[in-house]
């Protein structure tokens, strides 16, 4: 027979232990005489079955949740991918500028986009292809999505910063037009056309490459 005090005692120390504890450990801390292995038997029976349970893991002996009910322990979570640099700075040009041309936003950041920078704005519903511009080659136009205005709280684009405070930050042109306001998103520029059924956007895997070390 198990002494039950021995029990509360290898019950509270395994409780209250980091890792699993041999016998020898358990030993060292209570009184002499105590037989350990009576009491891990007892404690053993009386859990089994048990939401938790006491087992040995490489001759040591530990309390752990019973095996079909791990699934209670999963936690699953959504983390969201960071933007780069380069992204944040593509992403507010075209929120300011759309329609907006790569070879605008180029121009605007001063640097050559990447590829792969629109292609993640594009996965992530961020931005979209608006249309074509009616200039030779006929660039494709960018614009923000709903989803834009969802991930960043805005009710509208006129809840972005002010003008000003992008100029700042240098993610505006500096020679915009004194009566510029931020476009509306789902209008059509009077120089964009609308996009044809084969424009659907082709994803890269090169989705982070960008150009410019150090963005």
């Amino acid at each position: 027979m198990s002494d039950p005090a021995t029990e509360r005692e290898v019950e509270a120390l395994l409780f209250a232990a980091a890792g699993p504890l041999a016998l020898d450990d358990l030993a060292r801390r209570l009184p002499e005489g105590a037989d350990v292995e009576a009491a891990l038997a007892a404690l053993a029976q009386r859990y089994a079955g048990r939401g938790v349970e006491l087992v040995p893991v490489a001759g040591r002996w530990r309390f752990q949740t019973a095996p079909d009910l791990a699934w209670l322990m999963s936690e699953e979570r959504e983390e969201p991918r960071r933007l780069s640099r380069a992204a944040q700075e593509t992403l507010a040009i075209i929120a300011y500028h759309q329609p907006v041309t790569r070879a605008e936003i180029e121009a605007v950041r001063g640097v050559q986009a990447s590829k792969g920078t629109l292609d993640v704005l594009l996965e992530l519903s961020l931005v979209r292809m608006r249309g074509r511009r009616r200039t030779p080659g006929r660039p494709v136009t960018y614009g923000t999505t709903g989803s834009f205005l969802e991930q960043f709280g805005l009710a509208g684009l006129s809840d972005l910063p002010g003008a000003g405070e992008m100029k700042a930050a240098g993610l505006l042109s500096l020679d915009l037009p004194a009566d510029f306001a931020v476009p509306d998103p789902n209008a059509l520029h009077p120089d964009e056309d609308p996009l044809d059924d084969g424009d659907a956007p082709e994803f890269h895997t090169d989705f982070l490459g960008e150009a410019e070390a150090g963005r």
